[in-house]
């Protein structure tokens, strides 16, 4: 598995038969806006998309479709042509994180993300990881470490999908793939913070040893003050 493939890991899998379109879309979404192909870089080509997702060329051309009229991605034409992931615009801080706060239930939204983050962080350490899990967990630690900042929350990112993609349960990595793509929303709408970040290492450094350690009491106590700073810091912004 490359490294493409390992960003898409967590998020592609085969939809269900009667709704192909809207889980398609709903999947290709995720992985725009969790920032899994960074703006500006291409999708999968539609053959492997369409083999990914367990759906036709023209279910998929259709999906294409409709985030190319959303203004997320764009056509190009040619020998290096493709499907590519437009940038978004900036968010406008405090206001526009008001405004997305009308459609979310935000500690509904924190309390299952935390829920999920713990649990994955437990199963990991508890069963351990094969060999390959591992090396793909401190792969994605490492990619976080002095990470430019524009770069550091798709890579910071990367790092919990990785850890869900590697648990065992299918189910608990789709669902962590949708929470997360919402608390990202709210993310972006505040600043990112250097000594915030400085201790979120420290905290992933701790996870993913304690992960490797098989010590799953000390992974999930990681994971929960993890998740409790974030929440407390959007609260903050919030507030």
């Amino acid at each position: 598995m490359n490294g493409a493939e390992d960003r898409l890991a967590a998020v592609l899998r085969p939809v269900r038969a009667g709704s192909g379109f809207e889980e398609a879309l709903e999947q290709i979404l995720q992985v725009v806006r969790l920032g899994l192909v960074p703006h500006g870089e291409r999708l999968p080509a539609e053959r492997e998309l369409a083999e990914r997702l367990h759906i036709s060329r023209v279910t998929l051309r259709e999906v294409l479709k409709v985030l190319q009229d959303q203004g997320l991605v764009e056509s190009r034409r040619g020998r290096y042509g493709g499907t590519f992931v437009r940038a978004r615009a900036e968010s406008t801080g405090a206001e526009e994180l008001r405004r997305r706060l009308v459609a979310v239930d935000v500690e509904d939204t924190l309390r299952f993300r935390e829920v999920l983050e713990v649990g994955a962080a437990g199963l990991c350490a508890s069963h351990g990881l094969a060999p390959e899990q591992a090396a793909r967990l401190r792969a994605a630690l490492d990619a976080t470490h002095d990470a430019p900042l524009a770069d550091y929350r798709r890579l910071d990112t990367m790092l919990h999908l990785t850890l869900a993609d590697v648990s065992g349960s299918a189910t608990l990595a789709a669902q962590y793939a949708a929470v997360r793509a919402t608390v990202n929303d709210l993310l972006d709408c505040i600043p990112l913070l250097v000594r915030n970040l400085e201790h979120s290492q420290r905290q992933h450094a701790a996870l993913v040893e304690a992960v490797l350690d098989g010590d799953a009491d000390g992974a999930r106590e990681v994971m929960r003050e993890h998740c409790c700073g974030t929440a407390a810091l959007l609260r903050g912004f919030l507030s």
